[in-house]
């Protein structure tokens, strides 16, 4: 169903430009509150990164749903997957999250849960957006909700992450270096960590308001790279702006991405009779992911992407562990949303289980040679009915004859077209790529400049 606001990931902008503004903020409160609040008395939670808009689209957001007659608890700076759960805990009707994600200070966005701690159905975001058309009342003042500041919401949030790894597993003697994103788990990541016994270095851990994700956390891990070899640290931890994304550095500062992460996980749950169902990739995951799977008996199953389908498709095949190359990993059996902090503590408990480094974890995977280049898109553009696109797509993949794939698709939270080529052999997925993305380009060009 096509969509106002709502993208595959909730409703995301530049500050200021509509919708990402006060007023609409004010009116989403408000509309949010009529759908979900349905009249009873209800609360919803709200938890924030570290972007200085944030404040401002909480304010906003509060006054609405006050003004909808539901109460609210602000939970502060916390990562989106602690909502989620908060959400859940508190027996709130919906969590809202101020974050866009991994995107630059400039821009923000609001994500939701359900009661559950999952995503909002399609039907609930419709009902939303049709309520934004009406006009705002707001009911009488003996109904207005209150809103109250959780306090005790970041000790809730540290001690359900370190519930979801047996007891007995300590992290004692690991010297890790977290790379924060100067974001939403600035505090809650390295308090995991220490509580657990490992010696922690933070880094991207002094948020200004303005500096979330500026060359720093999951999207640009090559300080943490650095870092680990400096302080001869046994891996790195890098969270996203908001924490539900996470990739790994290993002792020898090699990257260790989403894939990789979610084979370590899929091959222990498989080791300990704990995987159920299939594990649940997308598009964009790497080839090695699929065939190492295959070589242990584990059914590897492609969603479109976005972890709103991952999770779809987990719940219809009945699996528990999905992901994305990116660092979104699930793990249904643990929690209800992808969760960087949680997914990194299962790959530790496992390297603690095994007495194995993560660099050998990983080696029962062997990616692909994968190459990716975002065209900023300037104007709409279907690239599958764009023949020009069309023609390089099957040229490319004569090219590759067989033995890799092309994959071209719009970004769900970014003007961009993402050119992706994959094959065996690096150089030639290296040349075809920056064909392609040449042909896309100026096809997006082309069309800009005849509009």
């Amino acid at each position: 169903m096509t969509r106002k606001y709502f993208g595959t990931d909730g409703i995301r902008g530049r500050v200021g430009v509509h919708p990402i503004n006060a007023e609409f903020m004010l009116k989403l409160g408000w509309a949010t509150g009529r759908v979900l609040g349905n009249g009873a008395a209800t609360r919803v939670v709200i938890g924030k990164d570290t972007r200085i808009s944030g404040y401002m689209f909480e304010s906003a957001l509060e006054a609405g749903l006050s003004a909808a007659g539901v109460d609210i608890r602000l939970l502060g700076p916390m990562p989106t997957p602690s909502i989620a759960y908060l959400t859940r805990t508190m027996h709130a009707c919906a969590g809202i999250v101020i974050s866009a994600s991994h995107n630059p200070h400039h821009d923000n966005g609001i994500k939701f849960f359900s009661a559950q701690g999952t995503k909002l159905p399609a039907d609930v975001e419709a009902a939303i957006e049709a309520e934004l058309e009406n006009p705002m009342v707001t009911v009488s003042s003996d109904k207005l909700g209150k809103a109250e500041r959780v306090e005790d919401a970041r000790g809730r949030y540290i001690e359900f992450c370190k519930s979801t790894i047996p007891s007995r597993i300590s992290l004692r003697g690991l010297k890790i270096v977290v790379d924060c994103a100067n974001g939403a788990t600035y505090q809650v990541a390295p308090s995991v960590l220490e509580e657990m016994g490992a010696d922690v270095i933070g880094i991207g851990v002094e948020p200004n308001g303005l500096n979330i994700n500026e060359e720093c956390g999951s999207t640009m891990p090559q300080h943490l790279c650095e870092r680990v070899l400096k302080e001869g640290a046994d891996l790195g931890i890098a969270l996203d702006g908001d924490g539900d994304r996470v990739i790994m550095v290993d002792h020898k500062g090699e990257l260790v991405d989403g894939d990789e992460l979610l084979f370590i996980i899929a091959a222990s749950r498989k080791k300990n009779e704990q995987l159920s169902g299939p594990v649940v990739g997308t598009l964009m995951s790497n080839l090695g992911l699929e065939h190492a799977l295959h070589r242990l008996n584990i059914e590897f199953k492609r969603a479109r992407v976005g972890d709103r389908y991952v999770m779809e498709m987990l719940n219809e095949h009945g699996g528990v562990v999905g992901g994305e190359s990116s660092g979104h990993i699930i793990c249904l059996d643990r929690t209800s949303t992808g969760d960087g902090v949680v997914s990194a503590l299962q790959v530790l408990a496992t390297m603690m289980q095994q007495n194995v480094a993560l660099h050998e974890l990983k080696q029962g995977m062997t990616k692909y040679p994968q190459h990716m280049i975002n065209v900023p898109l300037v104007r709409c553009l279907d690239v599958d009915k764009d023949e020009s696109i069309q023609t390089a797509v099957r040229q490319a993949e004569t090219c590759l004859a067989g033995k890799g794939r092309v994959l071209l698709r719009s970004s769900g939270t970014e003007p961009l077209i993402r050119v992706m080529v994959e094959g065996e052999d690096e150089a030639l997925v290296h040349r075809q790529a920056k064909l392609l993305a040449e042909v896309v380009e100026h096809a997006v060009t082309g069309h800009a400049e005849s509009a």
